[in-house]
């Protein structure tokens, strides 16, 4: 019962298809459900996208909201989506998902709870998110640490680094935030990157960053423009990287996920935060860097990402290749017609709006299969044979963190044409 589960609960009541969701916690929300074990996000989290391109699109987040709302109001905006909906009432709360797997000859599912319960379904939709489970580099990095060493999943509150030597390892949006925060509270911080990223700010001309993005895609400015135009407001609003000691990225703008940060500029320039390269070795009380620096550290945050992570169901069942599920659109498995993964992507943009399409699709493949609609036949005739393009021309750098990596604007398209098409 996080932002894709809500949405795909959404949609089945909307088509009329009885539904029950399984969750593990008292209450909805997932990973914004701050204080749960399941919960990745930290005290002074904040929306990366605008509440614009991120709110679902028969939802919208309140006026009063500011344009990147916080953990709390995102929370309130998702519990109340839940009450204006009418979804509590088909919320299995406090339940534990042990086991899924096919039975009936593959016409439907059993589910094992933790207490060993069970209970059959004709059909599953999976909506457990992919940022709960970390990715902990551990043996990729040798050596042992003396100190203190958290996974950003962790890390709550700047209380564990004040006035302590930080080293926070992560080039993503959330590295850079805890190194922000770091150097707020910290004695020394540290950023460690492997490589050098395009950094964009919040704000342009006082409009979040990417409602401009979204006017240039609506304008169809091509690719090589957008990038031009973007560079120029980058070096306008931040100034170049190597200014405040950032090696320069090794790849064109866009080709790895958005890195939106307005701060981080900042408290390097002041030296609260200093640039560090690659960690490759911890020794004792020191880290030692892929230049051969060495630092005295008492601190670590690996903000290194998530594990793509389905720990109740095998993974042949679901089409499992190259570290991740090979579905159509990340949504529909190829060859099980009573099976969906719902917010398995990693857009450029806002999220839950996507996944509310998403589940569009979903509820209406389900409804032309239950009337045996020739429609459903030849979606998922489509479903076996096409392996669509969603990186919207941009070629993503090949790495773990950009296996579900889609391009927002495109993508949605394809999901509005595939439900126009199937109305």
């Amino acid at each position: 019962a996080g932002s894709s589960g809500l949405a795909v609960a959404k949609n089945l009541q909307a088509a009329g298809i009885p539904f029950q969701v399984l969750e593990r916690n008292d209450d909805v929300g997932g990973i914004w459900y701050y204080g749960t074990p399941t919960s990745s996000v930290y005290d002074s989290a904040r929306l990366i996208s605008s509440k614009t391109l991120t709110q679902y699109p028969d939802y919208p987040m309140p006026a009063s909201y500011p344009p990147y709302p916080g953990r709390v109001q995102a929370w309130q905006y998702l519990r109340n989506y839940a009450q204006h909906f009418q979804l509590y009432p088909h919320i299995r709360f406090h339940t534990i998902v042990q086991e899924a797997r096919p039975v009936d000859g593959d016409a439907a599912w059993e589910i094992t709870f933790a207490d060993g319960q069970r209970c059959r379904y004709r059909g599953l939709v999976i909506a457990n998110g992919h940022n709960w489970d970390p990715n902990r580099p551990g043996p990729a990095i040798p050596g042992q640490f003396d100190g203190q060493l958290l996974h950003s999943a962790q890390y709550k509150t700047p209380d564990v680094l004040r006035d302590r030597r930080v080293l926070v390892v992560g080039g993503g949006n959330s590295g850079c935030d805890i190194a922000v925060e770091a150097a707020q509270a910290a004695a020394v911080t540290f950023h460690s990157t492997r490589r050098g990223y395009h950094y964009l700010p919040k704000f342009l001309l006082g409009r979040p960053i990417d409602q401009c993005g979204e006017a240039l895609l609506r304008w169809r400015f091509p690719l090589w423009l957008r990038r031009a135009i973007s560079r120029l407001a980058v070096r306008i609003t931040l100034g170049p990287a190597g200014r405040v000691g950032l090696p320069d990225p090794d790849h064109r703008l866009f080709e790895t996920h958005p890195i939106i940060n307005s701060q981080l500029y900042y408290y390097l320039a002041h030296g609260q935060i200093l640039p560090k390269p690659d960690l490759r070795q911890l020794c004792g009380p020191e880290v030692l860097f892929a230049d051969g620096s060495r630092e005295t550290v008492d601190v670590i945050v690996m903000a290194t990402g998530f594990k793509i992570s389905f720990p109740f169901i095998d993974q042949q069942y679901l089409n499992w290749d190259h570290d991740h599920p090979q579905l159509y659109l990340h949504i529909f498995h190829p060859h099980r017609e009573n099976l969906f993964v719902a917010g398995m992507i990693q857009p450029d943009s806002g999220q839950w709006g996507l996944v509310d399409y998403q589940a569009r699709l979903i509820a209406r493949v389900i409804q032309l299969q239950e009337a045996g609609h020739p429609a459903a036949d030849r979606f998922w005739r489509r479903a076996r044979a096409d392996q669509p393009d969603l990186s919207g021309g941009i070629r993503y750098l090949p790495s773990h963190r950009h296996l579900l990596e889609v391009e927002h604007f495109s993508y949605r398209e394809r999901l509005q044409s595939l439900i126009a098409e199937l109305a």
